[in-house]
């Protein structure tokens, strides 16, 4: 780098709908001021040695359209803030000509972001033995060539969220991890969007107390389980260095991680690639429409995608971004508010 100054709650997930505003958000408005001066913070160049867009490579890390670690500025560069091994730092990304990418970083965790820029990005995603096998997976492939799996190797930055959205609509979870954010997290190094702010460490979840979980509407098994991983989060962190295996039984291990949280914490944190999100409450169905035409529940949809072994998490991506969901028949899934309990 050349730098410059019971059974886990999980088990039928509601994976969260998209909000209206996060699959194809507009530059957010917190965001609109002028790119920063290209000589602040440090700074690195990559050339990547493929295509990689940027915005949807790291479109996974957004929770909803006004996540307070993750905006976009009008110049379509992504903002994002981390809690590293270093402190807390802000990363900005941007997109040049070609397969330029420009990283500054801004915090005690700068170096550090920009030292791992490559593979948030996807540096370490092998698609060798990718092959298709139904022609919608390959025109989707196609519309998307630019799709990576990256990695942002912060494990328990990735747990949260995603026990946030157990058994919710989107809308309840994000809700949740901006309030948790806004009164814990710190304030964004150097000069991010306004209002953006850093994961707190493990020892401040563990210790918030009853009452904030609920103003945030979080009740009190999600609750416990975020304070239960805080408490081992080091040696969670361990668990990127694992083969995918060992790292789904280290995360399952823990009360209230079962195969949905895991897989969604894999996916982020360690680009895990293969990493299906079994429980899901839309994904099985949209995938065996997708690809057979047909309503299917989990089990329809690993039998489905076994043909994309080592990939399934990348094909699964790709039909949510494009793939086709049955006709709706029921009513939507409600959204609730502890807080009015």
């Amino acid at each position: 780098m050349t730098a410059t100054p019971p059974a886990a709650p999980d088990q039928h997930a509601a994976h969260p709908a998209p909000d209206p505003d996060a699959a194809h958000p507009p530059p957010d408005q917190a965001a609109a001021h002028p790119p920063p001066d290209q000589a602040a913070g440090l700074r690195r160049e990559w050339q990547a040695p493929f295509g990689v867009d940027v915005p949807l490579t790291l479109s996974p890390h957004r929770r909803g359209g006004r996540d307070p670690a993750y905006r976009v500025d009008r110049a379509g560069a992504v903002w994002r803030t981390s809690l590293t091994p270093d402190g807390p730092g802000t990363l900005r990304i941007a997109a040049g000509q070609g397969t330029l990418v420009t990283g500054q970083a801004w915090g005690p965790g700068a170096v550090w972001l920009l030292d791992t820029l490559p593979a948030q990005l996807g540096a370490r995603d092998d698609l060798s033995g990718f092959t298709v096998h139904h022609a919608i997976v390959g025109e989707l492939a196609l519309r998307h060539p630019g799709l990576r799996v990256g990695r942002t190797g912060r494990l328990f930055e990735a747990l949260v969220p995603a026990v946030l959205e157990q058994k919710v609509v989107g809308v309840e979870a994000h809700r949740a991890w901006r309030i948790l954010l806004g009164k814990f997290g710190t304030p964004a190094p150097g000069p991010a969007p306004p209002g953006m702010r850093v994961f707190p460490p493990p020892r401040v979840w563990a210790r918030i107390p009853s009452w904030d979980w609920h103003r945030a509407g979080v009740e009190g098994v999600r609750a416990r389980t975020i304070i239960t991983a805080a408490a081992v989060a080091t040696r969670l962190e361990q668990a990127l260095d694992l083969d995918p295996a060992e790292a789904d039984r280290r995360l399952r291990s823990l009360p209230g991680i079962g195969p949905w949280t895991s897989a969604e914490i894999r996916q982020r944190a360690a680009g895990d690639a293969d990493a299906v999100s079994v429980g899901d409450y839309h994904l099985p169905k949209t995938v065996g429409w997708t690809l057979a035409r047909q309503i299917t529940d989990d089990a329809g949809m690993l039998e489905l995608l076994a043909p994309y072994a080592g990939h399934r998490y990348r094909v699964s991506r790709l039909i949510e971004l494009g793939g086709t969901a049955p006709p709706r028949r029921g009513p939507r899934m409600s959204v609730r508010d502890y807080r009015a309990i």
